[in-house]
């Protein structure tokens, strides 16, 4: 037995390689296999096995996959190897001789060739050292971060290896051997410039320097045209050597300069800072005492840890005669936090690595930071840390560094993974605090009235921030006494009006701003403050405008270079608080039709983004006569990209429902309360009752008994899988007859069947049973494909449930042949039920095979539910085997 990770994750046996199912089982493995015989965290195998968010159920999931990996290895006598998938705690660990995984035998023969006198058995140790590799690492597996991580990190040591090895046939003077080494990686890597290097050197000692030079120039026109950089230090020696052509060629630098600066990233020194100082000598006790320790410094928001950290950092600068770096990780920020790898490059570009030299991968970036700093004195804060996470990539290597961390968290996680010393900052004592106000407004005018400046700091609770902007406010109004100062703190009230004086100011600063902008942008921006969401894309943008997305992309462009708008993800644009308040302060001033405009854009879209997300099925409502098109609609090229809209759009959806009820357009408040029909299937739980029922109240004012009998079916299963069977039973009983009423079969069917499946739920199987036969009956008479799925998927169900596991697995069969190739999650949710139909019969090996294609496409599709419902069941097949 042996397992691979150096091409197609895989466990290989004497008779081949063993199927291993979905690609989240290969991730499992390959995660257990990166660190064998160490416990893994759940947590990091959910963020592993799930490119995005996690389900609500990945830990379900995650343990169907751990007990099908298990019962894999026990099939394959894994114990006769010293393998075993162990449960540890909240973790997992793969117990098994390091020997078994072929990454393990890769990297300790590379070890091995590095410490060989003679070439010869350095080329021999290579050789075989890249025999193991038979594609990309970790092919097969998700595409999560923490795995393509792992991958990059892997692919770096395999060239690495590959240039060493072409190192030791020139040394054995193979150049030619050694140019076909590095050809056909430089070919696959030509933005690598030690690889070009290598090669241009390889064929220039082989007696080809035409084409050496020629790769150069290939390189150098490439580096320029994809990054817009010219060509680094290796690979410009290397190409002056060629030139030379007389004399021994050098060997290539070292990835740092000898003698790299001492980098200094700290902000300003702050000013005007006080107190604090018994934390100030308990910092020094536990920073300065050697271990490489990491000192995290902890407390509320405003308390002061930044200005402390950064004022200790230049007391202490003699300490640290290696340099200092500073990172702001944003971790309570609206900004976005900063990528990992893109602080590790600020941190290598700060240690003297030349650009062109840094890794790719951000675990190869973190290797080397720790290489370099190993033997320095350096100090590295970490400010505004969010999480442990966030900060451990960031830890500098060896024992005379030190690391400074804040947080207004406490990381328990880095005090237990990296023995974090505390230094907490709690609220300043009335001396420290009464010092922080004079520092800004002299001693005279706190002397004067020194029970005034007392009162003061006990309404500003001690917070430094709260008691600078306080002085801010005095030494702005000379004329004002600090007694009048606590006048206005005094109540709530008075802060409020604190609030609204620094509100009049923003206004005047944006209506100035507003003034300045092109027409169109202004006329977007007053429109904006029509929106009914938090944030807006051009789309949007352009119904409330009543203009074309290109052109209101262009004015949210113009908007957020202006500062009024943020690109807060790509394609979406947010105001802050203050911003949406003065936009909306402006809408009086808009295009009365703007609001309109967006209800029957959302009209128009969801359609699209329902046919997208649930082909083949009934569309949710039919538009309105009057309707008018968009300018554009936007596309969706598949169910993901429809649910993610339906996500960010659902507060404006919602929103949008109550804005339609408000204008008197209830025909479009209840189409929007339906459209996002298939974002409520797959979060059930997420409270839509609220929405659904605002839609029936808009249903019932223009008596549409076919949007009453829609409205109903699904409000009703809502409140179903909400635990509110009677409330459901109301609205469900009354869905089929509205439906009838209003001569739509389908929405009949669809009525029945719901009404049915609750009944059953209830205990009330006979009734059900006959009423789901004759929803099967209508929707046949439809001839609708989706439909007819439907009903037999929950005639299945229902048989299931009465253990007649023939007809439950003949519905299932049959419903299969309806339902179209793109339709994942009924194609999963059959294949759930087919799975447990075949179990019920004793068919357990296809059994688990339907139950692992469900979870193969219900993860595809973005269905935690699903995933979990058919992970549980194979987790029961497993033990009952």
């Amino acid at each position: 037995m042996e397992f691979r990770l150096l091409g197609s994750v895989a466990l290989v046996t004497e008779d081949g390689d063993v199927a291993l199912g979905p690609a989240k089982r290969s991730s499992l493995l390959a995660m257990l296999l990166l660190r064998p015989n160490s416990a893994v965290n759940v947590s990091r195998l959910i963020d592993a096995l799930w490119e995005e968010e996690p389900p609500t159920h990945a830990k379900t999931v995650l343990q169907g996959h751990v007990s099908r990996l298990r019962v894999l290895l026990a099939e394959h006598g894994a114990e006769a190897y010293g393998v075993e998938l162990a449960t540890q705690g909240s973790a997992y660990v793969l117990r098994m001789p390091e020997s078994l995984v072929d990454a393990h035998r890769f990297e300790e023969l590379v070890g091995l060739a590095g410490v060989q006198r003679q070439p010869a058995d350095a080329v021999r140790m290579l050789r075989e050292a890249l025999s193991y590799w038979q594609g990309p690492a970790l092919t097969g597996t998700v595409h999560s971060r923490p795995l393509e991580a792992a991958a990059g990190g892997l692919e770096e040591m395999r060239l690495a290896s590959v240039e060493a090895l072409a190192e030791a046939y020139g040394k054995l003077g193979e150049h030619g051997r050694a140019a076909a080494v590095l050809r056909t990686e430089a070919v696959a890597h030509p933005l690598r410039e030690s690889l070009a290097a290598a090669l241009m050197l390889a064929l220039g000692r082989s007696g080809r320097q035409s084409d050496a030079i020629d790769w150069y120039h290939r390189t150098r026109r490439l580096l320029a045209e994809e990054l817009g950089v010219d060509p680094g230090e290796t690979l410009s020696e290397a190409y002056a050597t060629l030139l030379r052509s007389a004399g021994p060629v050098s060997a290539p630098r070292p990835v740092v300069p000898a003698a790299a600066p001492a980098p200094e990233g700290l902000p300003r020194a702050p000013r005007g800072f006080t107190g604090r100082g018994d934390e100030l000598a308990a910092l020094d006790r536990v920073a300065l005492r050697g271990e490489g320790p990491v000192c995290l410094v902890t407390g509320p928001a405003g308390v002061g840890k930044t200005a402390f950290a950064v004022h200790w950092a230049y007391e202490r600068r003699a300490d640290f005669p290696d340099g200092r770096l500073f990172a702001d990780l944003r971790g309570f920020s609206e900004t976005p936090a900063p990528e990992t790898a893109a602080v590790l490059r600020e941190f290598l570009l700060a240690l003297g690595v030349p650009p062109q030299r840094i890794p790719e991968a951000v675990e190869a970036r973190g290797a080397l930071f720790r290489a370099l700093t190993a033997g320095r004195r350096l100090l590295v804060v970490l400010d505004n840390a969010r999480s442990s996470e966030q900060v451990r990539p960031l830890l500098p290597g060896g024992d005379h560094c030190t690391t400074l961390v804040t947080s207004r968290d406490r990381l328990g996680g880095l005090i237990a993974s990296d023995a974090a010393l505390p230094v907490p900052l709690g609220h300043l004592p009335p001396a420290d605090a009464a010092a922080l106000l004079t520092t800004v407004l002299g001693e005279t005018r706190v002397a004067a009235e020194p029970a005034a400046a007392a009162r003061l700091a006990g309404l500003c609770d001690g917070l430094p921030l709260a008691l600078r902007v306080t002085a801010a406010r005095l030494a702005e109004r000379p004329q004002w006494t600090l007694d009048a100062m606590v006048g206005e703190l005094a109540d709530e009230q008075g802060r409020l009006m604190l609030l609204d004086v620094e509100d009049r100011g923003v206004s005047a600063a944006l209506r100035l701003t507003v003034q300045q902008l092109p027409e169109s942008a202004a006329r977007l921006f007053r429109a904006i403050g029509l929106h009914t969401g938090s944030d807006v894309d051009r789309f949007a943008a352009a119904a409330l405008a009543g203009t074309t997305p290109a052109h209101a992309s262009a004015d949210l462009d113009r908007l957020a270079a202006a500062h009024l708008l943020n690109e807060s993800v790509p394609g979406r644009w947010t105001p802050h608080d203050l911003v949406r308040l003065y936009a909306r302060h402006l809408a009086p001033q808009a295009d009365p039709e703007g609001l309109p405009r967006l209800l029957d854009h959302y009209l128009f879209t969801g359609l699209a983004a329902d046919a997208a997300a649930e082909p083949g099925s009934q569309p949710c409502y039919s538009l309105p006569a009057d309707a008018r098109r968009p300018a554009a609609t936007r596309e969706f090229e598949d169910r993901t990209a429809a649910l993610d809209w339906y996500v960010a759009e659902r507060p404006a959806l919602e929103g949008a429902v109550a804005a339609a009820a408000a204008l008197g357009l209830h025909d479009r408040a209840w189409r929007l309360a339906l459209v996002q029909w298939p974002l409520m299937l797959m979060r059930i739980g997420d409270g839509w009752t609220p929405l659904l029922e605002a839609g029936l109240a808009s249903a019932e004012y223009v008596d549409d008994l076919d949007a009453q009998s829609r409205t109903r079916a699904l409000l009703g299963w809502i409140l179903h899988e909400e635990g509110r069977d009677a409330e459901a039973l109301v609205h469900l009983e009354k869905a089929p007859g509205l439906a009838a009423r209003a001569g739509d079969l389908i929405s009949e069917a669809i009525a029945y069947v719901n009404y049915a499946s609750v009944l059953d739920s209830t205990g009330e199987h006979e009734r059900a049973g006959l009423l789901m036969v004759h929803a099967v009956s209508l929707a046949d008479l439809t001839g609708h494909p989706s439909t007819q799925a439907l009903t037999l998927q929950h005639l299945a169900g229902h048989c299931l449930n009465a253990e007649d596991y023939e007809a439950a697995l003949a519905h299932t069969l049959r419903a299969g042949e309806l339902v179209a190739p793109d339709a994942v999650v009924v194609q999963a949710q059959l294949q759930i039920v087919r799975g447990e139909a075949l179990a019920g019969i004793g068919r357990l090996e296809e059994a688990a095979d339907q139950l692992e294609r469900a979870i193969a496409a219900a993860d595809a599709a973005g269905f935690p539910e699903g995933s979990a419902r058919a992970a549980a069941g194979l987790s029961r097949l497993s033990a009952g085997r």
